[in-house]
């Protein structure tokens, strides 16, 4: 993990939808990816509101906003989208549904100090301290680049950079083991989908940390092998970047000792360590 001076960052891209209400809890759990029975307070835990066939149409960041809401953090470009979306499945339940576009979002890591926050869990799993203010924004000691870096080696991929919303699904982001998807809480929106991947192991598709000798190429670069695609980058900080790949494929070729390149650069791809995974190998796809 790279090591970081204490760094506060305030976003400009970001929304709040705060949902309210005696039901607003009840409603969301029965259509959002996350448990929120398991969130606490204090907590910030990844989430997605998918299609019926169980892709990502929205992903956001979900807490609790005092004893009767919770809020969902969200990029700006999907807030009002998301807010009718909402609106459409609430249809007579009470619950209160207010929008804050674009919202005041802070976050400090490198141990930095912003008061009282949240902690975004997906960092925690990767060993990291990532707290999230939505109060007044501190002063800002950094820009994006030290994030994004941190981000990048944690291996937290985010819409828009690392992957196109309607075409991901949450096992794609790891969200299986990132606390942003849940297989026991019951039925959500898309919930069979992702459910039936689960149980029949047939996710491929997972987030890598891309690494390269010099710099790596664009956005959107293809990673092949053999001339073959077998994902694209995505975020990238100088030598190193994230991308969804196909690992099985990447795993055959480590095994093979053949090249994996993005662009015409040879990179190494490494499967986030608290993710638990390893790349498939030939014997194991043969028997799968």
């Amino acid at each position: 993990m790279p090591s970081l001076a204490p760094s506060t960052l305030a976003l400009s891209d970001r929304a709040v939808l705060t949902a309210s209400g005696p039901e607003a809890e009840s409603f969301l759990q029965n259509l959002i990816t996350t448990d929120l029975g398991k969130l606490e307070s204090g907590e910030v835990l990844p989430g997605a509101l998918l299609t019926p066939q169980g892709k990502i149409l929205f992903d956001f960041l979900v807490s609790r906003d005092g004893d009767a809401g919770i809020r969902l953090e969200t990029g700006v470009e999907q807030a009002d989208g998301l807010l009718k979306r909402l609106t459409m499945y609430r249809l007579r339940a009470p619950v209160k549904l207010a929008l804050t576009a674009p919202a005041t979002v802070t976050l400090a890591f490198g141990e930095a100090d912003i008061g009282a926050g949240f902690r975004d869990m997906r960092f925690a799993k990767a060993g990291e301290t990532v707290i999230r203010n939505y109060e007044a924004a501190a002063d800002t000691e950094t820009g994006t680049e030290d994030y994004d870096k941190l981000r990048i080696e944690s291996g937290i991929a985010i819409s828009g950079s690392d992957y196109a919303l309607q075409d991901a699904f949450p096992h794609d982001l790891l969200m299986d083991f990132n606390g942003g998807l849940s297989f026991r809480k019951g039925c959500y929106v898309g919930q069979e989908v992702v459910s039936r991947m689960q149980h029949r192991g047939t996710a491929r598709r997972r987030v890598v940390i891309v690494r390269a000798e010099t710099a790596l190429p664009e956005t959107g670069t293809p990673i092949t092998v053999n001339g073959r695609p077998i994902g694209a980058l995505g975020s990238v900080s100088g030598k190193s970047g994230l991308a969804i790949v196909r690992i099985d494929k990447a795993g055959e070729a480590m095994a093979k000792g053949e090249p994996i390149l993005a662009g015409d650069t040879i990179v190494t791809l490494t499967l986030p360590a608290w993710s638990g995974l390893t790349f498939p190998t030939i014997s194991e796809e043969a028997s799968a």
